[in-house]
């Protein structure tokens, strides 16, 4: 059995992602992070989830983002604001938060003997962050190949995104057919401590209407 780790944030797509890599065989090992978000509800629904799976073991690592910065998602003094379509990247983008799990996540794949990195990042139904693309991802494996001992004696890296072409509705269909339970999982910007969901941020608009569009009911627990 392959090993792999899975970024596992706690919302509809990293679970999804998890109950893909464990359709597929892999030996799953989730990863979340505590990076100084303003709401710690996604972690619980993270530890539900990875208990509800199975997986072979769940770390949740501490990252201090929030000393840095410059989004709503951990700057106190921003506020998240209401879901608006628009080209430009949103205030809920967190300056390099893939590229600094994907660093982590490299770290222990290597440590671990493993060969895949599962990610639920999605470039069609998302708020436009330039880490989700599909080039973006393309060029952390090079470098990631670049980079780690067991690359370099021969042992690739994949970083795995089974979602990245999918539609939000699509997603939701998918994890149908994995009787994923959607319920337990926390997508909101500003869920309260219970995971209820504010309903009107990028992610609960989002996640609303891939619901809606998949035609299956919504299972999210809203404030």
């Amino acid at each position: 059995m392959s090993k792999a780790v899975i970024l596992l944030s706690g919302g509809l797509d990293s679970t999804t992602v998890l109950a893909i890599a464990k359709s597929q065989g892999f030996e799953c090992y989730a990863l979340s992070f505590d990076y100084g978000q303003k709401q710690l509800s996604e972690l619980t629904s993270a530890k539900t989830i990875a208990n509800n799976f199975g997986v072979t073991e769940h770390r949740i690592m501490r990252v201090c983002l929030d000393d840095i910065g410059g989004s709503a998602l951990t700057d106190p003094t921003i506020e998240v604001p209401k879901f608006e379509k628009s080209s430009e990247i949103p205030i809920t983008y967190v300056p390099a938060r893939n590229t600094i799990f994907l660093s982590f996540a490299l770290a222990w794949a290597e440590v671990l003997d493993a060969h895949s990195i599962f990610i639920g990042v999605n470039a069609l139904d998302y708020s436009g962050y330039p880490d989700c693309r599909p080039e973006y991802i393309k060029a952390y494996e090079t470098m990631a190949n670049l980079a780690t001992k067991q690359s370099v004696e021969g042992v690739k890296i994949q970083i795995r995104t089974p979602l990245i072409n999918l539609s939000k509705a699509e997603i939701v269909k998918l994890g149908q057919t994995l009787s994923v339970d959607y319920s337990i999982t926390t997508t909101c910007y500003q869920a309260n401590d219970k995971g209820e969901a504010c309903g009107i941020c990028d992610a609960c608009v989002l996640r609303r209407q891939g619901f809606e569009k998949a035609g299956v009911s919504d299972s999210t627990r809203y404030q």
